[in-house]
Parts: C-alpha cells; structure tokens; sequence
C-alpha cells in the first residue's frame, strides 16, 4: 500500500504504510479496534477503526480518535505560525478564511485510507509548532461523491432555524475537484431573556427591569478547489466567498423607578473572499519545494441605535481589510531520521475603517475613529527534526520576523518591529505507552486589526477608542506534557505550560481634549500558567461495549500589573477554567450511536480604567442520537440547550478611575435561552 503523505520521510513512509495495511486486514469493524503503532511517535488508525461510530468525514472521526484535540489554529496575519493541528496528506491547509474543522468536515469518511496520530514529531513531518498533530490520509481517485443535508433548530420561542449543505467531489488520473454550497440560520444561545437589576452603593436599588433580547443571522457560503499535475509537481487552486447578516435587538422594560422601554439594535454585515493557490514539486526522493500564494479580503459594516427616551446613541463602523500573502517552503530529507526545512514569507496588510458615533444627534469625537493602516511583513525560518535514538526526537527552528507598520487618518504612525522566535522541543518515548514532551519557545503575538479601531456596546453603554500604537505581545513559553496510553485505546495526558509575558495587551485608559475611553493597550510585563488534562477512556470494561468517554480540562492562572490601580490581578477576558467532555455509545446492532456533550460553564473578567466586567457563562449539554435509516441515509437528532443554560453578566461601574473613585453602581443581568431541538438529515451519493 502506497502512503499518500506529501513531504514524509521515506523511513517513517514506508512504516506507516505497513501498519496500515495490517491493521486494515486484522482489525475488525470496531471503535474497540486496536490501532497500528508506526513507531515511537505516530499511530496509524484505519478507517475501519472509525466504522462502528457511523462517522460520516474527517471531523467526525477526529472527534473519536484518541488522545486528540483539535485545535483549528490562531487567526493570524501571515501563513507561518498560524496552523491547526490537523494535516490533509502531509499539509496543512492553503487557507486562512475557511475554518480548519470545516474543511475537514467536506472530507467523506468513504475517501479517507486513515488517520496517522503524530506525537512529539517525526522527521518530515510539518507538525506546525504543535507537539501532537493528525494528519488525515485520503485513498487516491476515489471517483464523484456527493453528500446533501438539510436540518432544523427549533428554538424554545418559535423560531425556526434552517440550513442547506451540498457538497460534491470527483475526479481521476491526478484532476482533482471539489465545492460546496452552505446556507443557514443560526441563533445565539448566550441568553435572551431575565431580569435586569441596576443597584447603588448601600444596596439601593437605582432600576429594575426585565430584558429581552434575540440575536440571530443568516449566513451562505460557497467554496470550491480544483488540483492537477504542473511541471512536474502539483497544483492546488481554492477559492472561497462568504456572506452573512447578524442582527441583535434588545428592549428593556423598566418597571421602577418609572415605567420605561430601553432598545437597543445592532446590524452586522459581513463579507469575505479568499484565493489561494498552492503548487508542490519533489526533485528526488528526499527534496521538495512548496510554493503559496494567497489574497483575502474582509468587509464588516456595523450599525448599532440605541433609544433611552428622551436621549438617542448611534455608532457606525465600516471596515474594509485585505491580506496578501506569498511564501516559499524547500524541504530536504537527510536520510531516515533527520530532516531540514528553509523558507520564506511575505505578506501584505490594509485596513480602512470609519467610525462615526452620535449622541442625541450630536457627533462625538473618538481617538483612532478614522484610520488607514498598511503593514508589510517579512519572514525567514528554518527548522530541523532529529530522531537521535528509537526513544528521542528533537526539533528544532528559528524564524526571524520583521514588519513596518504605518498610519493615516487620526492617528498618524509609522513603526518597524523585529523579532527572533527560536524553538526546540524534545520527545522522549519512556516506554512503548509513556511518552515526555518538552518544548521551549518564544512566542510573539500579531497585533489585532480590531484593536486599531474604535467599537461600540450601546446596551451597556460602553465606547472603547482605538489605538494603532501597539507593540506586539511577546512570550517565553516552557511547556511539558507526559502522556499514558493504556486498554489499548485509552489516553491520559497531563500538560503544564508557562509564559512569561512582555508588552502584554490588555486595557488601558485613553485621554482626550474632553473625555476619557477605555481602549487596548500595552501594560508591561506578567506570566500565564496554563494546566491542561486531556482523557479519553474506553467503556467496554465496565460492561458497556463501543462506549467512550473523551474529556480535556484547562485551568489557568495569570498576573499583570492594573494600569489604572498599579496592583496585580489576572489577564483580561481570561478564563481561569475550560472544559468540555463526550459520552458515545455505538450500537452496530441497531445501526445507531447516542450520547452527550457537555461544555462546562466558564468565567472571564475585563478590567477597565471605570468598570470590572465579570461574564458568567454556564454549562451546556447536548443529548445526542444518529440512526443510519439506509446505508447512504443518516439520521440525527439533538436536544439543544437542555439544562437550558444561559449567561449572567455583572458590570462593577465606578464613578472615575477605579483607583480614586467609588462605585456608582453594579449592573447585574440574568439571561436564559431555552431548549431546542436540532434535526439533521444527510444523503451521501456517488461511489
């Protein structure tokens, strides 16, 4: 059996191959199936593994593969850096606007040969900054597929929320093509309807008021992607178009201390587009070269009203942004344990935005309201992967940054940033199911677009200023994670991982002729102290055969010095606590898979220069159940929301600066969404 994974190394190649091929003779039709150790680093999984879950594409199978997590990757400017951990044959993914689960989810289950665990590194493996990565390795040809779904949100209040999927793929003799077609609405479940209490210092109660809210939009998408052999190699075109309309309206009744009607509506238009192309060429058996180029665009036309008779507030945002991108990858396979990769990147980067905020007609002027900002970026890396023994494995790399970033409008600027980022990290394979991961990096965070400008919350009131003077936030980062396989297909792994920060982002106040604005800023240093548990346990011991339980908890822990106040608290919009867990049970008998999934409830606080906002998001739970109705017919459906959970909100307001000034008020609200029940049914055609 040939493996498809570009760029491998011919050792590591020929290995997969092997245990794929007798894992997919001998193992049975089983999520209980055991998978094919490769060697100290990687497991093969065949799609056979997968069968018993009824899963239906890459996603869904990534979901049962144990010991894994996926991370869809950061939202970056630029390629280098920015990846998920999940490979498509031996790359990563030529685009940034297309979310990284959704393209997996276009992959059928029928083309997928298998998955490959990648843990601590393997030379020729581009494991994208991440010490464990899937790569996802597709069967060659495979002929036209098609699949077509359609599905319903029926939300507790009436609303119906429907969407439409195609997806088609086909091809032959190298010629490659795929599309698809989305369009569907979609509700947010934070919570849209409680009480809302505003109270004053002593307990006295200043308002009291009922709140409700709905929040919803329509979104369609089309992408497409066509590859064929060029000059020796191959490439790769995609293409991606997506629009939406999100609208959030809110009315506040006020019962005391007079009866009153507050309303607030907000309008998001969105509209981005992508082009990319990627070409990839061997000259021999151990050197290959990569080649992207890529150009996205992204449109948001914002436009909130506020009425708070007799006073009115009106805010408007219209950005315009774009991204180019070039990049150039050569990679070399010394021999079958030591590989060496050398590349380049350019990037172009544009903003125009526009702001405009009135008040009772009145317009009110914002630092950074107005602004043109261009940046240039440039980077140089390079990168080694070292199997010293059949129990160690080192990498390695370096990248050199450099970018000028410039201003017009209000705000008037121009900046050059350097930066070296190296990294090493190490693997030490204890035994056949211990393994000891060890990394140690220095990270350099993207200043945000979103930052440059000024925004606006007219329901709570709140107008942030932009600031473009931003320097990047950087990071020391030291991470070790041990992980213990056992009963074949259980996991349990463990990560700790520290960061030193300098030039940390966080909030800040802005001073002008007349007012003062919360607005992001550079505070100075601090550290993130992250805990991260990852377990995946097969049930069929406990009697319960085809049954998994999959979880990962975060726990974090920070400290920065309040700008405002000079004393130390924790980082902005930080959550102290994450975690999220998987019951499934498939029943082949039946032809059905049931089960939950539970998100667990988290808190994150922001601090500004006037307010402590504190957002109390509670736990989620989705029952689940997919019956296959015919053998290309699947059924599923899901109780959404069924604890019913939804969102609290408490804003602390100070009369001034929180260093000199007493409380005001505290503004608390309480807001629940319903239930709802999801339905989904999905055809699949072709051969």
């Amino acid at each position: 059996m040939k493996l498809s994974v570009a760029l491998a190394s011919t050792a590591l190649a020929s290995t997969l191959a092997f245990a794929a091929s007798a894992a997919a003779q001998d193992a049975p039709a089983a999520v209980s199936a055991p998978p094919a150790a490769a060697d100290a680093g990687a497991i093969a999984y065949p799609a056979s593994y997968f069968a018993a879950s009824q899963a239906a594409n890459a996603l869904e199978m990534l979901f049962r593969l144990p010991g894994f997590t996926l991370d869809t990757g950061d939202s970056i400017r630029g390629f280098e850096g920015g990846g998920g951990n999940a490979l498509v044959d031996g790359q990563r993914p030529a685009s940034k606007t297309d979310p990284l689960d959704e393209l997996l989810r276009r992959i059928p289950a029928a083309n997928i040969e298998r998955i490959e665990l990648i843990r601590g590194g393997a030379p020729g493996i581009d494991m994208q900054g991440k010490t464990v990565v899937a790569n996802v390795v597709r069967k060659a040809g495979g002929g036209f597929r098609g699949l077509f779904a359609v599905a319903n949100n029926s939300v507790y209040d009436g609303r119906q929320q429907h969407g439409v999927r195609l997806e088609l793929s086909g091809g032959k003799d190298g010629r490659n093509w795929e599309g698809s077609a989305r369009y569907g609405y979609g509700a947010d479940d934070g919570g849209d309807i409680g009480p809302g209490l505003r109270v004053g210092p002593g307990g006295t109660i200043l308002t009291n008021s009922k709140i409700e809210r709905e929040s919803d939009g329509l979104a369609k998408t089309l992408t497409g992607a066509y590859e064929q052999p060029l000059l020796g190699g191959k490439v790769r075109f995609n293409g991606r178009m997506f629009w939406e309309k999100w609208k959030e309206e809110e009315d506040r009744t006020v019962f005391f201390p007079s009866a009153a009607l507050v309303a607030t509506d907000d309008v998001y238009l969105s509209k981005d587009t992508e082009l990319g192309a990627r070409f990839t060429r061997a000259f021999g058996p151990r050197t290959s070269l990569e080649v992207i180029g890529l150009r996205q665009t992204k449109d948001r036309d914002i436009s909130s009203t506020s009425l708070t008779p007799p006073d009115t507030a009106f805010f408007h945002l219209l950005r315009e942004s774009s991204e180019t991108i070039g990049r150039g990858v050569l990679k070399h396979q010394y021999n079958a344990d030591l590989s060496f990769e050398l590349g380049a990147e350019g990037a172009l980067n544009q903003l125009d935005s526009q702001t405009r905020y009135l008040s009772n007609g009145v317009a009110i002027p914002l630092p950074a309201a107005n602004v043109t900002v261009e940046e240039t970026r440039g980077q140089a890396f390079t990168k080694a992967s070292w199997r010293a023994s059949p129990a160690w494995t080192f990498e390695g790399g370096l990248r050199y940054e450099a970018s000028s970033i410039s201003s017009e409008g209000d705000v008037v600027l121009e900046k050059s940033l350097k930066f070296a980022k190296p990294r090493l990290a190490a693997t030490w394979q204890a035994t056949p199911k211990t393994q000891v991961r060890l990394r140690f990096e220095r990270v350099v965070g993207q200043l945000n677009f979103d930052d440059f400008v000024a925004d606006s919350s007219l329901s709570t009131g709140v107008v942030t200023a932009g600031n473009p003077d931003l320097d990047p936030e950087q990071a020391w980062v030291s991470e070790a994670a041990v992980e213990q396989r056992f009963w074949d297909n259980g996991v349990v792994m463990l990560t700790y991982r520290h960061s030193a920060l300098t030039d940390a982002i966080d909030r800040a106040p802005i001073f002008t002729a007349t007012s003062v604005y919360d607005a992001p800023s550079n505070i100075g240093d601090g550290t993130k102290d992250e805990l991260i548990l990852n377990l995946t346990v097969p049930l069929e011991r406990f009697g319960l055969k085809g049954a998994q339980f999959k979880g990962e908890s975060i726990w974090r822990q920070s400290e920065v010095t309040d700008p405002t106040t000079g004393e130390m608290r924790e980082i902005s919009d930080l959550r102290p606590l994450e975690w999220e867990a998987t019951f499934s049970h498939d029943l082949p008998r039946w032809k059905a898979t049931w089960g939950v999934d539970v998100f667990g409830g988290w808190r994150e606080t922001s601090y500004q220069f006037n307010q402590i906002h504190t957002v109390k998001l509670k736990t989620f739970v989705k029952p689940f159940v997919e019956v296959r109705l015919q053998p290309d017919l699947l059924l599923r459906v899901e109780v959404f929301n069924a604890t019913e959970r939804g969102i609290r909100s408490t804003r602390t307001v100070y009369a001034g600066p929180r260093n000199t000034s007493p409380i005001a008020y505290v503004d608390d609200r309480d807001l629940q969404f319903g239930r709802g029940l999801y339905v989904r049914l999905r055809k699949t055609f072709g051969g």
